[in-house]
């Protein structure tokens, strides 16, 4: 498991909660005073872009909270959205293949940016080849890489906003190294015997990768076209039992009737809350940005494998970090 002792600039946090009250203003109507339009697919890139750019664009995310990427499939609007950006921010490594499909084709005229391929993917097994995993934020330090490249794309099509794109993504990325450290701090609380994933799909890798879990199965790959076979169902249930992990998890996004199943043949507990895995929460939910749900699903995590969850605290895990360093 990776350490990390960032250090934090102080004030920082003050500069965070600023930031994360801004709300977009009404769009400007003359053409003097138009705002660029970019365009996101999912909800996780549409967060993050809004924390960046404030009230400088006009946003429009395709995918809503609780869409599935994996199987989205695009309507007459979307490409009416498309054809109108100014900058298109995707995931890419094939998270959305109908919304890819859509911008690769003709017709798509301004800038694109698949903000995910900055990472270098972790490589899954699917169909006899390596293929890249696209879930790349589950590790909080690919997300601070994320939020630089969108900074550096919003500053390309509004050079005028740089000052305050730059002030914004600083902002945000203090807190995420806050959040980076908080989360590897609750996941140290679980029982080393009992720091096992598993979950409907295949999306948590980067997370237990850099926090110390071990994904010790799924019922499908990192897809969720896929439909988990007889044997795939078996072999999971045979897992959970000689794991003696005591929760396994369903994820918002995908139907919970299998995995429920597996919960009940293998004796074990299902999470009483659900994870979200490729969308934030609906708004008002407990994850309805891309923190809180890091947040939401830690919690979830934790409590489920038998830790002891604190709730994240900037202020608090600031001082600890500095005391860390001292």
């Amino acid at each position: 498991m990776k350490r990390k002792n960032w250090w934090v600039v102080g004030g920082m946090i003050i500069a965070v909660a600023i930031a994360s009250c801004q709300s977009r203003s009404p769009i400007e109507t003359s053409e003097g005073d138009r705002k660029p339009k970019v365009v996101t697919t999912t909800t996780i890139i549409a967060d993050l872009t809004e924390r960046v750019a404030g009230d400088e664009i006009e946003l429009k995310s395709i995918l809503k909270a609780g869409d599935d990427p994996h199987i989205y499939e695009p309507v007459p609007r979307d490409s009416i959205a498309l054809e109108r950006a100014d900058l298109i921010l995707y995931n890419g490594y094939n998270l959305e293949p109908g919304i890819i499909k859509l911008i690769q084709a003709a017709g798509v005229e301004g800038k694109k940016f698949a903000v995910a391929e900055i990472v270098k993917p972790l490589d899954f097994e699917y169909q006899g080849q390596k293929v890249p995993d696209p879930h790349v934020w589950g590790d909080v330090e690919n997300s601070i890489l994320m939020v630089n490249a969108i900074r550096d794309r919003l500053i390309e099509i509004a050079p005028e906003d740089r000052a305050e794109f730059t002030e914004n993504a600083a902002a945000l990325v203090a807190e995420l190294k806050l959040l980076d450290a908080w989360i590897e701090s609750q996941i140290e609380t679980i029982p080393e015997n009992n720091r096992k994933l598993v979950t409907t799909h295949d999306a948590f890798e980067y997370y237990a990768n850099a926090y110390g879990l071990d994904v010790l199965g799924t019922l499908i790959g990192i897809s969720t076209e896929e439909k988990p076979s007889a044997k795939t169902v078996e072999n999971l249930i045979e897992a959970v039992k000689k794991s003696k992990v005591p929760t396994i998890f369903a994820e918002t996004t995908i139907n919970p009737r299998l995995i429920a199943t597996v919960a009940e043949e293998a004796k074990v507990k299902l999470g009483d809350r659900e994870l979200y895995a490729d969308s934030i929460g609906s708004p008002g939910s407990d994850a309805d940005t891309y923190i809180k749900m890091l947040v939401t699903n830690t919690r979830t995590v934790v409590e489920g494998l038998g830790g002891k969850y604190t709730p994240f605290d900037r202020a608090k895990v600031e001082l600890d970090l500095e005391k860390s360093t001292k």
